[in-house]
């Protein structure tokens, strides 16, 4: 089974041009079905059945996994069954009738907007690294990127003059970014030459050795600046959600704001609507004479 998931992850880089992030992620999920089904006497592909794989899904929930993290394997599997039915290495789908548990999504965790000044204005521009780290966080909450997409960022990605930048794994997209954003990142640039030896790295955000920041590096500098503004519990997706619910809550258009975070199906972007809402209502408690409780 194992070079038949190493022909499949072969083939969602050259075929399907999926990002190393889908790709380790499917490989993790397929290598982790492999061993238990192993543990059953399965090592052969062609020996799969739905039996089988439902006690594999039963067991991902025994061990608490979540209704979210249990979809994604069963969305793996399916993936995966698919290419050895279309390469003839089994004869039915053994996965056909395996339902993926209801998720049900939660509310994004927001900073409001008192805290993103906070957190934005941690950084120390009278240093070449805190200049590089505002513009970072400028850029992150002024466009609603990723972390993956905000480390792969290159210099030539981004345009000063337009106020723009170009990014995105599998569809690019051009997302617009304010003046505050434009003057950080103008200050980067023009120290960036002098901040590393590495100048010819393509780019836009290097570590302390003039190589690509990783992910990891990001999220490390995110944390530290955001425990000096106190704010717990950080991560770069709550910087991605807080720009969304922001933009939506000043009025944009929920159709404008799903190309900006490159989400294919528009029920991804409407769960900042039900804060909008709420956020709508209470505005309307609190304002309007007749709704005041006597």
């Amino acid at each position: 089974m194992t070079s038949q998931i190493e022909d499949f992850t072969k083939y969602l880089k050259e075929v399907k041009n999926a990002s190393q992030n889908t790709i380790s992620a499917y490989k993790k999920d397929l290598m982790k079905m492999q061993s238990f089904l192993m543990a059953q006497g399965i090592s052969d592909v062609s020996k799969i059945t739905e039996t089988s794989l439902n006690s594999y899904v039963l067991s991902l929930e025994k061990n608490d996994m979540s209704p979210a993290s249990v979809s994604r394997h069963i969305a793996s599997i399916k993936s995966f069954i698919l290419f050895l039915l279309k390469n003839g290495l089994i004869k039915g789908d053994p996965s056909e009738r395996i339902k993926a548990p209801k998720v049900i999504k939660k509310s994004p965790k927001i900073l409001n907007e008192k805290q993103i000044v906070s957190l934005l204005n941690q950084p120390d521009t009278n240093t070449n690294k805190g200049i590089r780290n505002k513009a970072m966080l400028e850029l992150m909450y002024a466009t609603g990127m990723k972390v993956s997409e905000m480390t792969n960022v290159k210099v030539t990605d981004v345009n000063i003059m337009g106020s723009y930048l170009t990014c995105g794994d599998k569809q690019e997209r051009n997302i617009p970014f304010g003046r505050t954003a434009r003057k950080a990142l103008k200050a980067y640039l023009d120290i960036r030459s002098s901040l590393y030896n590495n100048t010819d790295n393509e780019y836009l955000f290097l570590n302390n050795h003039g190589e690509q920041l990783s992910r990891q590096g990001l999220w490390k500098i995110l944390k530290g600046y955001a425990k000096e503004a106190g704010i717990q519990d950080i991560n770069p997706s709550i910087i991605r959600n807080s720009f969304a619910a922001h933009m939506i809550e000043n009025g944009a258009d929920i159709g404008v704001v799903q190309k900006f975070l490159g989400h294919t199906d528009i029920s991804n972007t409407q769960i900042y609507l039900s804060r909008n809402s709420q956020n709508s209502r209470e505005v309307y408690m609190n304002s309007h004479p007749r709704a005041k409780r006597q």
